[in-house]
């Protein structure tokens, strides 16, 4: 897909994300900045003043626009939308009638997401990202790293957000940062380790850490409603946008191929209710996740996107029966 190197745009990879035995190793996210419901940080949580860069298509960008509607933050922080495909200069932005709800980068008018980066820091060296959360004020990137983002949308906006439901109390801290911490590693990660693997043994310790996990939260779903009990939290959220990747494009492009999560009967019935969840829906686009994944040359060297998106979000569910 290419990167970045002293600002400069090149056809390539990072050679630090393939290990010495042929795993792959996902490079840490640069911009960490934050902002705060009281602006100490030098950001703060204020109407307007934020633009999220975003792929339909990206899994971690996809936390973000849950976190979005959740929080009822639609009129506080605005979007544009990548075209799907994945592009010679990497994520692109533009008016495509094809893509009707893939909207421009109507705040700066970047028409590739690496210029955020160089027009905020001109020599960045590495990889060019979304979701990248953009300051308008300041004119530069606040923070790309997507589990930092969806805090930040969760707690700092109280009070101006038009929803103030914490979806990560105090209270299940621990239990959340520990699945977070496993589901990751093997679910989340896990599905480009095994996809972006360069040797066979790193791809069977992959794919067999992928579905241990997978086989433990079905076991697990099939005790409680979520993964936390009886509260959807953070921990939730993250697993989720994997969840509807999965059988449109990890099975079988990625080689996760041991099962689908429709043949998981717990994670199938739990994803298809979070799917039905006020706001989320809107949220969820399979078809740009099979054109997405299957543009990635080096895995997809034909280029040839399949017809089918075989998904069904809004069949009923039987998560009720856990309620209590």
């Amino acid at each position: 897909m290419g990167v970045l190197i002293d600002g400069k745009w090149t056809d390539g990879e990072l050679p630090q994300e393939t290990s010495e035995t042929g795993q792959f190793k996902r490079a840490d996210s640069v911009f960490r900045g934050r902002i705060t419901a009281d602006g100490s940080s030098g950001f703060k949580a204020e109407p307007g003043r934020y633009h999220l860069y975003v792929a339909h298509g990206c899994p971690w960008a996809h936390r973000t626009l849950i976190y979005r509607a959740l929080k009822k933050l639609d009129g506080l922080i605005s979007v544009a939308y990548s075209i799907p495909g994945l592009k010679q200069q990497g994520w692109q932005f533009g008016d495509d009638p094809r893509y009707p709800d893939c909207i421009p980068d109507k705040v700066n008018g970047f028409q590739y997401m690496h210029q955020a980066y160089t027009a905020s820091k001109p020599d960045y060296t590495g990889k060019v990202t979304v979701p990248t959360l953009w300051d308008k004020k300041t004119g530069r990137i606040v923070n790309n790293e997507s589990s930092e983002i969806i805090r930040m949308l969760n707690s700092e906006f109280a009070g101006i957000a038009g929803d103030d439901t914490d979806f990560y109390p105090e209270a299940l801290r621990g239990e959340i940062d520990r699945l977070n911490e496993i589901i990751y590693a093997n679910v989340n990660n896990g599905v480009y380790r095994c996809g972006f693997a360069k040797s066979q043994a790193a791809y069977d310790a992959a794919y067999d850490a992928l579905f241990a996990t997978l086989d433990e939260l079905d076991a697990r779903l099939a005790r409680q409603r979520y993964l936390v009990g009886r509260t959807i939290t953070d921990a939730d959220w993250r697993l989720f946008p994997t969840l509807v990747r999965f059988d449109v494009a990890y099975f079988s492009l990625f080689r996760c191929n041991k099962q689908r999560i429709a043949d998981y009967p717990n994670l199938a019935n739990y994803m298809r209710e979070l799917y039905q969840m006020p706001g989320i829906a809107e949220t969820v686009k399979p078809r740009y996740y099979v054109i997405n994944y299957w543009s990635i040359a080096r895995i997809n060297p034909s280029g040839i996107i399949p017809k089918g998106t075989p998904v069904d979000f809004t069949a009923p569910h039987d998560r009720a029966r856990l309620a209590g």
